[in-house]
């Protein structure tokens, strides 16, 4: 039986994830692609319901909604993996990307259906994403720029070796994307392993 694979493209918020989720999902075959921004809309309902203001860095949104959405967009996934080979998440994973703990039980429920995991991890300089979260123009980045020396202080933009099984060559991949040579070599690297496995 062939085994199948939950591929989530992680990084820091507009780093690149999007683009590049969308063209690997294009260039691979028998995939399901999920975007996690996808379930904005509904965020902005709870916001909205609570009579609380949009904010997707507030202690609110913290509290009620974060972990509400990876839940919701990994089960999805794992729904997907039932009817096609590979299925793709584009998300941040801010801080379960740095856990062991979560990242052994995603590979646990992922064995229970024959599925493994890869994470690729986007590597893209600070001064790349504030540019291109500025020409992106989006309502859920206006903290994030109008407090731009506060919030890229807090972004953690080690890259998470810690989940690296040293066992598996395809559980953590790295993808270069501060310029248009890195981002090719990187892509043509990657697709062509997920795809020759």
């Amino acid at each position: 039986m062939k085994t199948k694979r939950l591929i989530l493209v992680t990084s820091p918020p507009a780093s690149g994830k999007t683009y590049i989720s969308k063209k690997i999902s294009e260039k691979l075959k028998h995939i399901v692609y999920l975007d996690k921004d996808t379930l904005i809309p509904l965020s902005k309902q709870i916001f909205l319901a609570a009579g609380e203001e949009y904010n997707r860095s507030s202690d609110f949104f913290e509290k009620y909604i974060r972990d509400f959405e990876y839940t919701t967009i990994v089960d999805l996934a794992l729904e997907a993996l039932q009817y096609d080979d590979k299925a793709l998440i584009n998300a941040p994973f801010t801080r379960e990307i740095r856990s062991l703990e979560y990242i052994q039980n995603l590979k646990a429920k992922l064995k229970a259906c024959n599925a493994k995991l890869t994470v690729i991890w986007v590597i893209t300089e600070p001064e790349m994403i504030h540019k291109r979260m500025i020409d992106r123009n989006s309502d859920r980045d206006t903290w994030k720029l109008e407090n731009w020396e506060k919030y890229i202080s807090e972004v953690d933009f080690t890259i998470p070796y810690t989940i690296d099984d040293q066992n598996d060559d395809l559980d953590f991949l790295k993808f270069y994307n501060s310029s248009d040579e890195e981002y090719a070599e990187s892509m043509e690297k990657i697709v062509s392993l997920l795809e020759n496995e």
